[in-house]
């Protein structure tokens, strides 16, 4: 344990407190001292014990004010995370909606592909056929010219 020495309301006073937190000791007493000594000054001198214990009162009060508002930003925070969980869970729900939505389509693209190559081999073959028979049309017309 550490022993200090701290002013308060113009008087020492010697405290213990754990190895470490000498400093912070001396700013939570430098801080209460601020505290009294304002409302000292704005109630008078009504007593020590008086302004102690409304100095504490106003301390509390300060304390569960700044507690009800982290509880409310807690809250806050809460909701938003739930929110971006919400969000969250509907852009993996719509990624694996347009993933299959891709995959449809690819799977279309491959078969008009696929019709698309049938119907040129279709319409080669039509063509060499068509080919075939005018030469073979030509070459019936050149030989009958020629008996003629």
């Amino acid at each position: 344990m550490a022993n200090i020495n701290i002013k308060f309301n113009n008087k020492d006073y010697l405290l213990s407190c754990d190895d470490g937190q000498e400093e912070s000791l001396k700013k939570l007493t430098k801080f209460l001292d601020k505290k009294y000594t304002e409302l000292k000054d704005k109630l008078g001198n009504i007593g020590e014990n008086k302004l102690l214990l409304i100095t504490t009162i106003q301390l509390i009060d300060e304390y569960f004010d700044l507690k009800q508002k982290i509880t409310q930003q807690k809250a806050k925070l809460d909701e938003i995370s739930n929110k971006f969980k919400e969000i969250r869970s509907l852009a993996i729900e719509y990624k694996k909606d347009k993933d299959s939505e891709i995959q449809n389509l690819n799977q279309e693209l491959e078969k008009f592909k696929k019709t698309i190559e049938a119907n040129n081999n279709l319409y080669e073959s039509m063509l060499d056929k068509t080919t075939q028979s005018l030469e073979k049309i030509i070459s019936n017309t050149e030989s009958l010219s020629k008996i003629q």
